[in-house]
């Protein structure tokens, strides 16, 4: 046997139980063949790396043996991965761009070696914040200025006029100016209430953000709103700003444009101190194109760390795509993972375009109609497959309180179970289709016309034992092209009769009430998990753009202004307060981690939606002018209940219509499906929550 079967490895592969996949989903059974084939290549992987390196851990620590150190004795190593290179050089100011003067030695395997002793009086010969390059000369005898892969530090050029490139710098401060870590992390939470956020706009300013004022400032709201886990967008260094973080050039190298190294540290250890976990928003799905400042043509060839030809390309992202059945190319997705976590103290990942790592097809054309041979056909990249077995099984055995998310909107099965039972080893999948549900609506249909049975059906079609992340709408919906569910409610009346002393406007009075409801009904129904992008949560008006070109490099869209949110004369207010109720209610029943909802109303003409949930009863109504007096609805246990959360209550923009202080009593009468019948008034457009006193 392998050596990971022993008892000694932290790492060792569990012994396989895909028995369980198929007696949770009999349909599966017929796909048993190529489940069990792809937990043996994941198997076999594995195994192949513990007889090329001796073990999964130090296969994944490769950021300890490649790029550039200085030792405890100022001595500098320097070591790349570039197979198709006929030269390597470095050079920098450290020897005034003599780049001839320092050449690497080649070694087997494609690898590359350079050693530098101290300088005679004992110093470093690469001074702290040095500018460095990696020369490579290609087959051709072409020399090629590059970035090392595993940089961990670039920053933007000061002089523009000197061209765009970012420059890869020495990060090694003294001992005195490394951040100390100060906090635990804090441990893996029941329910995960995910904050997505970026450091960049974090301000209200016309510029970028940093670190420091993101710790300081945002970090409280995030604590006061009741949510417990961030989610950073966009730290992995981009040379394109306006690209969101997801065009990564520098795949070790936090973005310098907010801040260094330590001070994305002292965010981290700010957000632990505080009880909140930090989820790194992880691109493996695709690198830039660029060759300069990325990793695309690192030695001279199309492949290197990607697919040659066709294959490497994504035709939509116009960006390279990495070759996950190379040993090499495992061996630096896997140590970023690793780096993450135990140089930032990162907490987990939401890894981003896992659809375009499942199929060859990278998802686009396809509608993923729920049909299994979709999930399991020739179409299907078992290479990506593997590697996302392969990163999970590390992560969570290593790091047991460890979080990772997948964005695929295929629905492909056991995408979310144990890697032991054949599936991708993933908490959680992002519920993707119920953002576009309401954005749909709101778009294509008129309130009267809403579907309460098919919002329902989207809200709760999940797989069994497969946990969700539900949102009502993420940055995705925020982008420029598209607009927030409050612009789409509310759009230009927000610049007019915002204001509490403004006169009564139906369209305002109409979007914060649904506002508060597609809220309340996305979290309590939709998952196991909730996200909010940052500013949704108060209605944030206006979309989301990065300075760029097309809109003269503007910054007023790249903000957020947190000042309508405080404003008390202002009707955000609202919004954000019910936001933050809505968190604390689910902190104090944790609705999140119970059992999936019983639905037991979606009345059509009523536009009714009952379910209770952890013990709570969730009752809305979406009609646009009717209130229903003692309407009938079916409750789990029988006995008193009280109002504790009300969206027409007055903190939350609301009409007061419901006394809170009236007792509801729960007669064990059968009733929608339920042991028991509850009589309640419901006001239109409201959305009442219930507790047995």
């Amino acid at each position: 046997m392998g050596g990971h079967w022993s008892s000694m490895d932290p790492l060792k592969v569990d012994v396989p139980q895909i028995e369980l996949l198929f007696e949770r989903d009999s349909y599966l059974k017929i796909y048993e063949i190529e489940i069990r084939k792809r937990y043996a290549l994941f198997k076999d992987f594995i195994e192949k790396i513990e007889k090329g390196d001796g073990s999964l851990d130090k296969f994944s620590k490769a950021y300890e043996n490649y790029g550039i150190f200085i030792d405890d004795k100022n001595q500098v190593t320097c070591r790349e991965w570039a197979p198709g290179a006929h030269e390597v050089y470095l050079t920098g100011d450290f020897n005034n761009w003599q780049w001839i003067q320092t050449p690497f030695t080649k070694q087997e395997f494609g690898k590359w070696e350079l050693k530098l002793p101290a300088n005679d009086d004992g110093t470093c010969p690469i001074k702290h914040l040095s500018e460095v390059k990696i020369i490579i000369k290609d087959s051709n005898g072409k020399l090629l200025d590059r970035i090392s892969p595993w940089a961990r530090y670039v920053t933007e050029p000061e002089d523009k006029s000197q061209g765009t490139n970012y420059k890869q710098r020495i990060w090694n401060p003294a001992v005195d100016d490394k951040y100390k870590w100060k906090h635990d992390k804090p441990k893996k939470p029941e329910s995960l209430r995910i904050y997505e956020c970026h450091v960049g706009i974090a301000t209200s300013e016309h510029r970028v953000g940093t670190y420091l004022e993101f710790a300081n400032n945002i970090i409280p709201r995030i604590v006061k709103q009741g949510y417990n886990a961030i989610q950073l967008m966009a730290i992995m260094e981009h040379a394109y700003y306006a690209s969101f973080g997801y065009q990564v050039t520098n795949f070790y190298a936090a973005s310098s444009r907010y801040g260094t190294p330590e001070q994305l540290k002292q965010l981290i250890d700010t957000a632990h101190e505080n009880n909140i976990v930090v989820l790194l928003d992880m691109v493996h799905s695709h690198a830039s194109k660029n060759t300069f400042d990325g990793l695309n043509e690192f030695d001279g060839t199309d492949a290197c760390f990607f697919h040659s030809g066709p294959r490497g390309v994504h035709p939509l992202w116009d960006s390279r795509l990495f070759n996950y059945g190379d040993y090499d190319v495992l061996k630096f997705l896997l140590s970023n993972l690793r780096w993450y976590m135990e140089e930032y103290n990162f907490d987990g990942f939401r890894f981003d375009g896992v659809t375009s790592m499942l199929y060859h097809s990278r998802g686009l054309g396809e509608g993923f109609s729920g049909n299994y041979d979709e999930y399991f056909g020739l179409n299907v990249d078992v290479e990506g497959i593997v590697y996302l077995m392969i990163a999970n099984h590390m992560i969570h055995k290593l790091y047991p309180d460890a979080i990772t998310i997948a964005e695929d909107v295929s629905g492909m099965p056991a995408v979310c179970r144990p890697v032991a039972e054949g599936g991708l080893g993933f908490d959680y999948r992002l519920g993707m289709a119920i953002p576009d549900k309401w954005i749909k609506l709101l778009k294509t249909t008129r309130d009267e016309d809403w579907d309460m049975a098919d919002i329902c059906w989207t809200l709760t079609n999940r797989r069994w034992m497969e946990k969700t992340v539900a949102y009502a709408e993420s940055h995705d919906q925020a982008l420029v092209g598209d607009k927030t569910i409050a612009f789409w409610l509310m759009d230009k009346d927000m610049y007019t009769h915002m204001s509490c002393i403004s006169e009564p406007n139906s369209v305002i009075t109409r979007g914060i009430a649904l506002h508060k409801l597609i809220r309340l009904i996305t979290h309590a129904l939709g998952g196991e998990a909730y996200l909010n992008f940052m500013g949704n949560e108060f209605g944030h008006p206006e979309w989301l753009d990065f300075p760029r070109a097309g809109n003269n490099n503007s910054y007023h869209y790249a903000r957020r202004q947190w000042h309508l949110a405080d404003d008390e004369l202002l009707k955000y207010k609202f919004m954000n307060n019910f936001d933050r109720e809505m968190n604390l209610l689910e902190e104090k029943y944790g609705w999140l981690h119970s059992d999936p909802a019983y639905v037991s109303c979606k009345h059509g003409d009523d536009k009714v939606v009952v379910f209770d949930r952890a013990g709570l009863v969730f009752v809305f109504n979406f009609h646009t002018f009717k209130s229903f007096p003692d309407y009938p609805i079916g409750v789990p246990q029988h006995g008193t209940y009280k109002v504790i959360l009300n969206s027409d209550d007055k903190q939350f923009g609301g009409e007061e219509r419901i006394d809170a202080s009236v007792k509801h009593y729960a007669l064990p009468e059968p009733w929608s499906d339920r042991p028991n019948k509850m009589m309640v008034y419901i006001p239109c457009r409201t959305a009442i929550v219930y507790a047995l006193e």
